[in-house]
């Protein structure tokens, strides 16, 4: 059995991945947790049976003492990724990071360049890498069934009350406070795309813009809360009173206020960020971007990400020399259609767990991988860095508005990096 210490313990940190032990304790066990709100804190320890001397209310306490365990995962917000990683595995931790690995570029290549000078081991979060759906893609691509790829259309469908929910009033509202949306919510799809692709991103263009979450929108007799009195509450879709008002909503509730009462929702809504207005928000991201991508074998990608859809949901459409892949990951449905005619119709075996399995099979994966000193696993932490950097240029790209080529842009980060050195 593997032990492990967990560095935040907030929703993915406690849900997501460590609730994986409560499931299967003869393979991994939590014996130690750093979280600044104790009430995340004791409740982490109270699911895992940890002793008080071992619960600590921020990452540096834990990373002063001896290397505890083996194992440790970092699900701290964005701008707190670099340090805790960088001391982590200066002292032999194997690291599950949550992603992004950080929101400056510089910062995720030093990461990824401090595995390999230490020898260590850094596993970040691309979930969907490990989900069966996406697995089965990347078999049916490789087996050459549709021939050469030549064109990707790939949209992420944020949904809108997702984007409501962590990109206007969350955590994850302001780029400042944590990351640009092309890099938090869209690494993994960057990540899909160069792994499916199997090559090298050479060119990005982007264009997007924070069009509809902001003032201007605020319809007539709306308030700073939506327990303000707002005249619009009972007919506005993103009503904080309808999201986070039900005893019966675990999630999103449960990330207003860890209790379920009523009564400590409402003080939250009255108080904290979700209950606050989505047009009147100090959000900053944009609420939708196409991005534009251009790889070495010739293969070129059309990225969307919309907060406008019904579902959350990823869809796409794979064109090749002999068919086209059509894909819907909620319908967990893949459409095979070569020009020969044949068409069939591919359903991946499905997993229980948080983002169709793939929270569980991320887990299962890290712990095979710690048990077998396994460095890379299904992706390096290399990898990982060069997938950011994708994001990272298509951000540039909007805003500048500027195609972005990849070998310039590492260039010029990797001087950054030297001055910084310097």
């Amino acid at each position: 059995m593997i032990e492990a210490a967990l560095i935040g313990a907030g929703a993915r940190g406690m849900n997501a991945y460590a609730s994986y032990a409560l499931d299967h304790p003869h393979e991994i066990k939590f014996i130690a947790v750093a979280e600044a709100r104790e009430d995340r804190r004791k409740k982490f320890a109270q699911y895992h049976g940890i002793e008080d001397d071992m619960q600590f209310s921020n990452w540096e306490e834990l990373l002063d003492r001896p290397r505890l365990c083996e194992a440790l995962l970092i699900c701290t917000q964005d701008t707190m990724h670099y340090e805790p990683t960088m001391k982590a595995l200066q002292k032999g931790y194997k690291i599950l990071l949550e992603k992004p690995m950080s929101p400056n570029p510089v910062e995720a290549l030093q990461m990824a360049e401090e595995v390999d000078r230490v020898g260590g081991m850094l596993t970040v979060c691309h979930g969907m890498r490990y989900s069966t759906y996406y697995s089965t893609l990347k078999e049916i691509l490789d087996k050459g069934t549709i021939g050469k790829i030549l064109s990707v259309q790939w949209t992420e469908n944020v949904g809108y009350w997702h984007q409501a929910h962590s990109f206007v009033r969350g955590n994850w509202r302001n780029s400042v406070e944590s990351s640009p949306m092309i890099l938090q919510k869209s690494c993994h799809d960057m990540d899909m795309l160069q792994w499916l692709i199997n090559a090298e991103c050479i060119k990005v263009s982007s264009f997007g813009n924070l069009s509809y979450f902001n003032e201007k929108n605020a319809p007539e007799g709306s308030t700073a809360r939506c327990t303000d009195g707002c005249k619009v509450e009972h007919e506005c879709p993103y009503s904080a009173l309808k999201w986070y008002l039900n005893e019966k909503n675990e999630w999103p509730g449960n990330v207003v206020t860890l209790e379920p009462k009523l009564e400590l929702r409402r003080k939250a809504l009255e108080e904290g960020p979700y209950g606050r207005c989505v047009y009147r928000s100090d959000n900053d991201v944009v609420d939708h971007q196409v991005v534009n991508l251009l790889f070495d074998n010739e293969v070129t990608v059309a990225f969307t990400m919309t907060a406008f859809s019904k579902e959350i949901n990823r869809t796409f459409k794979i064109f090749g020399t002999k068919g086209e892949i059509r894909g819907n990951h909620n319908m967990n449905e893949i459409e095979i259609n070569l020009f020969s005619g044949r068409t069939e119709k591919v359903y991946p075996e499905q997993v229980e767990g948080g983002h169709h399995g793939a929270d569980t099979l991320i887990m299962r994966s890290f712990v095979q991988q710690v048990r077998n000193n396994d460095r890379s696993g299904k992706t390096s932490a290399m990898v990982s860095a060069k997938s950011h950097l994708i994001a990272f240029a298509a951000e540039q790209a909007r805003i500048s508005e500027e195609t972005v080529v990849m070998d310039k842009y590492i260039e010029e980060l990797k001087k950054q990096q030297t001055a910084l050195r310097s």
